[in-house]
């Protein structure tokens, strides 16, 4: 275990100026994560019907949306170092999410407008790589200038706008496409513009001195450093990419699940995603304040055990029956709590230099589990077809998704007990 010196130390008179006017720090970053959610899950749920108008192929429109991957995958290891060696007059975080902001908001404005399938891909990839780029920044600026004993309620204040922000995407862009097909991209340019934009004017950022690097390569080889030296680090990588794959598999196959899976109409399918989201929101709501009081790492131990279970449990279902949503509404809290705290995790255990490779190096599990979670759910329903043909291969996807989340409890647990040691020092140190 490195010594805590080696460690995040905030003074105390950080804490002092959070209860003041600075409280609203945690409002003002969260429009960051309001505006990156309400673009990514506009262009996730309504390009699909743009692109069907040129071409009749599922599989390439597919391909397309899953690019996101590959650009989660690189882009944060070169950005998230990059913003670690930078000091401009704005800071270190934020000329990097100014560079992204016209970009993304252009090219997410434009999508709709494209003449043909290749111009809308090439504005979607456009898309994508300015998106990876504010990103890994983004969420440097959180371990830079909120209190660690803050951070469970900085991610709640986060995931409760970011709820807010799928729901309002979701529902609302369904109404705004039936008006006028652009409508729900441009209100989605704008609103990711006006909120992404809103973090870098109200947020400022502290004058550090970046690492020197004795070459360019040196930068890039930085997150293989900090993967090499960081125990702590590695083992959060691992449980963060178990749960992105969990949660991007889930993703892509629930609806096709109750839909051809369970044979309900498409209202149960919105209704349940209703209720996940509701139980997503009341996790964000609940879990900042647990977690900081706690420990995050406990508090996400004990929703762990419950959020696998209830995934695997889930795999019995053959038939629908009402009161699941009993079930899920728990099982869906437990979720939102290992999604709202997680980041708040590794902002307990990073080191205190290298913010930006380590939230670089967070931000590219996030691809991973968009690549495999899809793949490994995806290939389990072909492979198990005959097994659970009840639900026609699809009650496969919840053993395979859920399997992740239980085996990186140990993990966890590690990291909690980590967690514990340094609040004990701290504690220590300041009586």
């Amino acid at each position: 275990m490195p010594d805590r010196a080696s460690l995040r130390v905030v003074p105390e008179a950080g804490e002092e100026a959070l209860e003041r006017p600075a409280r609203g720090l945690l409002w003002f970053l969260g429009l960051g994560a309001f505006g990156l959610a309400w673009s990514i899950t506009t262009v996730a749920a309504y390009l699909p019907p743009v692109l069907r108008e040129f071409t009749g192929s599922r599989t390439l429109i597919g391909l397309i949306l899953a690019a996101e991957g590959a650009f989660a995958l690189f882009m944060p290891l070169f950005i998230g170092p990059l913003s670690d060696a930078t000091q401009l007059p704005l800071g270190r975080r934020r000329p990097f999410m100014l560079l992204a902001l016209a970009p993304m908001a252009l090219c997410l404005a434009l999508l709709p407008f494209m003449p043909g399938f290749r111009a809308t891909a090439l504005a979607l990839f456009g898309f994508f790589f300015a998106y990876y780029i504010y990103e890994p920044p983004y969420r440097g600026l959180y371990p830079d200038r909120v209190p660690d004993s803050y951070f469970g309620r900085a991610q709640g204040v986060q995931h409760v706008l970011r709820g807010l922000a799928l729901g309002a995407a979701l529902v609302g862009g369904g109404f705004l496409l039936s008006v006028w097909q652009p409508f729900p991209f441009v209100l989605a340019a704008a609103v990711t513009l006006a909120s992404c934009g809103a973090v870098i004017v109200l947020v400022t950022e502290e004058r550090e001195e970046p690492p020197v690097f004795e070459q360019f390569r040196s930068i890039l080889a930085a997150p293989w450093r900090v993967v090499r030296r960081e125990k702590h680090v590695r083992r959060f990588l691992i449980a963060n990419t178990a749960w992105e794959a969990t949660f991007a598999g889930m993703r892509t196959f629930v609806v096709l699940y109750i839909i051809e899976g369970l044979d309900q109409p498409l209202y149960v399918s919105s209704t349940v995603l209703g209720v996940v989201a509701a139980g997503y929101v009341a996790a964000a709501l609940l879990a900042g304040r647990f977690g900081d009081e706690f420990g995050v790492g406990n508090v996400i131990l004990g929703a762990s055990v419950v959020y696998g279970l209830g995934l695997l449990g889930a795999g019995f279902a053959q038939t629908w029956h009402w009161w699941y949503y009993g079930v899920i509404a728990p099982v869906a809290m437990a979720g939102g709590v290992v999604m709202t705290l997680a980041w708040a995790l590794l902002f307990k255990v990073m080191p205190a230099t290298g913010r930006g490779t380590v939230t670089g190096l967070a931000t590219t599990t996030k691809g991973i589990g968009l690549v495999i979670g899809p793949l490994a759910a995806g290939a389990a329903i072909d492979i198990f077809h005959s097994q659970f043909r009840s639900t026609d291969g699809y009650g496969v996807i919840w053993p395979v998704v859920a399997i992740p989340v239980l085996a990186v409890i140990p993990l966890v647990a590690l990291l909690a007990e980590t967690e514990g040691s340094l609040r004990g020092r701290e504690r220590r140190r300041a009586s």
